[in-house]
């Protein structure tokens, strides 16, 4: 009863703001509000084919070489889509948000805490891509990182204000203007040894040295935050298969394709720097004219804002579930808060904190899979206030992917992480069971059916 009064109080606000659409921040997204596979793939889409893909990927193609470094992009784009494509299925079948699935299986109150973590965390990306915005342009065109700081982050959070059309909309000139410049980018830098000769790059000497289980990781660690988050843009969608094939869109296709380019940039020899920059092929088009000069400025704001954009409404639409409060004020007050951090220049040390969330994010989203795609025990347990089941394999999973970081760095600690969580909650719900409720069971069961 509960929830249709909020539809219908959120119908009503649709149709007398129709710029604003509501964004069910407490309830599941009803199927009268369910948008098509290629809106919702425009949003993930346009969100992974940005340019800090692009300077990941060069890192790992100066680190391992091309191809080995191409295998590397390729191996965790897959585990990202396996991870993703099944949180999304869930998403897509049930219309739920991130925190509202989280509470399924870490309880009620248990899921602030996860909700929170994460909310929180992609807050931090937001800043980083903000300051990033000014330091791109003023290491290209010699302007000042601060103000462009302050523009781009003003223009990010009045888009994400918007909501999820409007990410839907960046996400539709973000990653057509990435490909295109892209392309350009790519025949500059091989236009003196052609495309044949990237083949044969091995790396740079002097590179840090990186194996082929480190780069997966920074592959997977790139998007495991917002991935992990990904149903509260895939609860859009009007099926489970959509929802995947809209993950799909994203891991490994668009984000496949920025990080070879920023491999592709660094193998030719055209990347400024490729040791502390990696990919970045900006300052190959600021360098060739004024047309493309003006261009680029425009797809930094475009192309960076859609992942801050994407970023900013995850940690809003999770703190809003978490405060009772609306997306929009919530876009406001850590809009805000990312770009006072991004202003202060603290963004400029989160690099290496964000190389730490390969370790404790993944373990999120595998006992989440687990729980609620393989053992489908969500379904039938009633609500609780808090499950230390799943909080004891988010441990276990985080603290095997902390080993393989620090004692066997040359396999994947993301991977290792979702393995073990997955394995470490299987054990646990068999040592600590929970009696199915059998009234929900049994409601359970008539819905599966219906459907």
């Amino acid at each position: 009863m509960t929830a249709q009064i909020d539809t219908s109080e959120d119908v009503e606000y649709t149709t007398t703001h129709s710029a604003l659409e509501s964004e069910f921040e407490n309830v599941s997204v009803p199927e009268s509000h369910r948008r098509s596979v290629f809106s919702v793939s425009a949003v993930w889409f346009g969100f992974p084919m940005v340019l800090t893909s692009a300077i990941f990927g060069g890192t790992i193609v100066y680190g391992l070489g091309f191809w080995k470094g191409v295998a590397a992009i390729l191996i965790g784009n897959l585990v990202l889509f396996g991870y993703v494509g099944a949180l999304s299925y869930l998403a897509g079948k049930t219309g739920k948000n991130f925190a509202l699935s989280a509470a399924e299986t870490f309880g009620r109150n248990g899921a602030k805490i996860v909700a929170g973590f994460l909310s929180t965390v992609v807050i931090g990306w937001f800043a980083f891509q903000t300051g990033l915005t000014g330091a791109t342009l003023h290491t290209s065109m010699g302007w000042n990182a601060t103000l462009l700081a302050l523009i781009g982050g003003l223009l990010y959070i009045g888009v994400t204000f918007i909501g999820i059309r409007a990410l839907t909309v960046i996400g539709l000139i973000a990653a057509p203007m990435f490909i295109a410049l892209g392309i350009v980018a790519v025949v500059i830098a091989t236009r003196t040894d052609g495309i044949g000769a990237i083949g044969s790059y091995q790396g740079a000497s002097d590179a840090t040295v990186l194996s082929l289980g480190a780069a997966v990781t920074i592959v997977v660690a790139g998007f495991v935050d917002s991935g992990t988050m990904t149903a509260d843009f895939t609860r859009w969608s009007r099926s489970g298969k959509q929802a995947v094939i809209a993950t799909f869109s994203a891991f490994p296709i668009a984000n496949m394709i920025a990080m070879v380019v920023g491999g592709i940039v660094v193998a030719a020899g055209a990347a400024v720097d490729p040791a502390a920059n990696g990919g970045d092929f900006l300052p190959i088009l600021t360098e060739h004219g004024p047309v493309l000069t003006v261009l680029a400025v425009i797809f930094v704001f475009v192309n960076l804002g859609s992942v801050c954009a994407h970023c900013l409404y995850n940690g809003a639409v999770g703190w809003s579930q978490l405060t009772g409060s609306k997306m929009r004020l919530l876009t406001i007050i850590l809009g805000v808060v990312g770009l006072a951090i991004a202003l202060a220049g603290v963004w400029s040390h989160f690099s290496t904190w964000l190389n730490l969330l390969g370790i404790f994010v993944p373990s999120i989203g595998a006992v989440l899979i687990v729980d609620q795609l393989i053992t489908r025990r969500a379904t039938s347990r009633e609500s609780k206030a808090f499950r230390i089941q799943p909080f004891l394999a988010w441990v276990v999973g985080a603290a095997c992917a902390y080993m393989i970081h620090h004692w066997a760095p040359q396999l994947s600690e993301a991977i290792i992480g979702i393995v073990c969580a997955a394995v470490a909650y299987l054990i646990i719900e068999a040592i600590i069971p929970e009696r199915p409720n059998p009234l929900v069971a049994q409601r359970t069961t008539e819905i599966e059916v219906a459907e």
